[in-house]
């Protein structure tokens, strides 16, 4: 690990000034801790804000729901108006990680997390999302757990984030604050697909702060679920994941989310299969019929083409399971 400075900041202000002078921000720190010690970040400078006002999870005036940035993992999951409301949350949140480190982990930081691609976690091996430039060993080594949409010559890292998948899905919005004020950022343009500058990750300006994320308000009654399929059932990042939610109304799907994790650059909307199931009942037949349409555009590599078959049996598995046809 490198030397490092390492400072406090008790009010947004203090942490906006410490950003702007290059501070990185870091609450329960369990990505950024471990990527110091492997080498892979080297900030000069660490902005503790967990004393910041940022921990409440609220309905809003039009019935959506804000979660603060510094809200943990853990208490989002087991928030009742989470639980109710949106389902899909809380589920991928508790398949996320480790009991310990849901009660560490921040909504802000798990949307901020870096890829698992043990290459770029090889401080030996080229990565562009490390060192830009440097070429991807990823593209001719080991693949098997990479991604198959929204990759480039560049990068085919995943993002492993579980719950980025339901906030995908719930078209979400991430209110960020800094040196020049307050903005939002719809989280579809929230995280960066790789192309030419992997190295760049969000859509953050430069000492921007991330406040919140925010569930807009969707006709009810909406059914939600997560489904993630991975190597073991323990604490392990997704090879497919589907987040899912209908809104069915005189028995016609009035409106579909769906988006997919563990096979893109960035968590993965699937508008595609969201068209096959509008103005449709639910039927087996249909879900299978939406399903095929999941891996449109994919782009396998050598040892990830199973994803492609996969994602397509995940993402039919959930509508079943959320349509009510299980």
């Amino acid at each position: 690990m490198y030397p490092f400075s390492y400072t406090t900041a008790d009010s947004t202000r203090e942490a906006l000034d410490a950003g702007r002078r290059g501070g990185r921000y870091i609450a329960g720190g369990t990505t950024l801790v471990d990527l110091m010690r492997e080498t892979v970040e080297r900030p000069r400078t660490l902005v503790d804000i967990t004393a910041l006002p940022l921990r409440e999870v609220t309905v809003t005036e039009r019935g959506g729901l804000r979660i603060g940035a510094l809200v943990r993992m853990a208490e989002a999951a087991a928030h009742p108006k989470v639980r109710t409301l949106y389902p899909v949350i809380s589920q991928a949140l508790e398949l996320s990680a480790s009991a310990q480190l849901r009660n560490m982990a921040t909504i802000g930081g798990n949307i901020m997390q870096r890829t698992r691609c043990t290459y770029f976690r090889d401080v030996t091996a080229n990565c562009n999302k490390r060192e830009p430039g440097s070429g991807c060993a990823a593209l001719e080594g080991f693949n098997r757990t990479h991604a198959i949409l929204g990759t480039s010559a560049d990068c085919v890292a995943t993002h492993p984030s579980d719950v980025a998948v339901a906030f995908a899905a719930l078209e979400a919005t991430v209110h960020l604050l800094g040196p020049a004020g307050e903005r939002s950022v719809p989280f579809a343009d929230f995280l960066l697909r790789p192309g030419s500058t992997p190295n760049r990750e969000q859509a953050l300006r430069p000492g921007e702060l991330i406040t919140a994320v925010e569930i807009p308000a969707h006709p009810r009654p909406l059914k939600s679920g997560y489904l993630k399929v991975r190597d073991r059932q323990s604490y392990e990042f997704a090879l497919t994941s589907a987040a899912v939610a209908l809104h069915v109304r005189g028995g016609r799907i009035q409106e579909a989310m769906v988006a997919a994790g563990g096979v893109g650059t960035v968590p993965w909307k699937l508008p595609a299969v969201e068209r096959h199931l509008i103005g449709e009942r639910p039927s087996e037949s249909l879900w299978a019929a939406a399903a095929e349409r999941a891996a449109e555009g994919a782009r396998p590599l050598e040892h990830n083409r199973f994803k492609v078959e996969l994602l397509k049996r995940t993402v039919e598995r959930q509508l079943r399971v959320v349509g009510g046809t299980k």
